[in-house]
């Protein structure tokens, strides 16, 4: 009997216990809380120009395909998108927007008063998209105002990311 426990037996157990419980695609990674925690924290980016900070912040190629791509209307056979195009145009538009909003509001003082997502949300398989972020913001001179620093955020698990700097993804 205790031969049943050797060689590709052991194997083909620890591959199921792997699919079955530790080797699922990790969480998203950079998330913050809540999507206020998220605001102030590119915000505070913003601020400090830093644009390293303000791209961990936002989902990443890896993330986009485990997570995300799967649960999308592009990537059904019939509409033939490969993945590539997909995030590539995406990014593109993103790292656009995100150079423009440095350029306006980068080394700006703001404090977030809410945050409000005009679009809605979309509800897929695992996440959420929260569509048209909206930051209302006290400046530094004491003024309030609405700003769009980033387009949309993704909600997984209670975990906020900036989905994509462009304001109209």
């Amino acid at each position: 009997m205790a031969g049943i426990w050797r060689g590709p037996a052991i194997g083909g157990l620890a591959l199921l216990l792997c699919a079955a419980l530790a080797c699922s695609a990790p969480p998203l990674a950079n998330t913050r809380d809540s999507a206020e925690t998220l605001g102030r924290e590119v915000l505070a980016a913003f601020e400090s120009r830093d644009d390293a900070r303000l791209r961990a912040l936002a989902l990443s190629e890896e993330e986009f395909r485990r997570h995300v791509w799967p649960s999308l209307p592009a990537a059904r056979p019939e509409r033939n998108l490969p993945l590539s195009y997909v995030w590539g145009d995406l990014q593109q538009k993103s790292d656009n927007r995100l150079r423009v909003n440095l350029g306006v509001h980068g080394g700006r003082e703001y404090q977030l008063q809410r945050i409000t997502f005009s679009g809605g949300i979309t509800e897929y398989s695992g996440f959420r998209v929260h569509r048209d972020a909206l930051l209302t913001i006290r400046d530094s001179a004491g003024a309030e105002d609405q700003i769009r620093l980033f387009g949309s955020a993704i909600e997984m698990d209670g975990a906020w990311k900036v989905f994509s700097f462009n304001a109209d993804d």
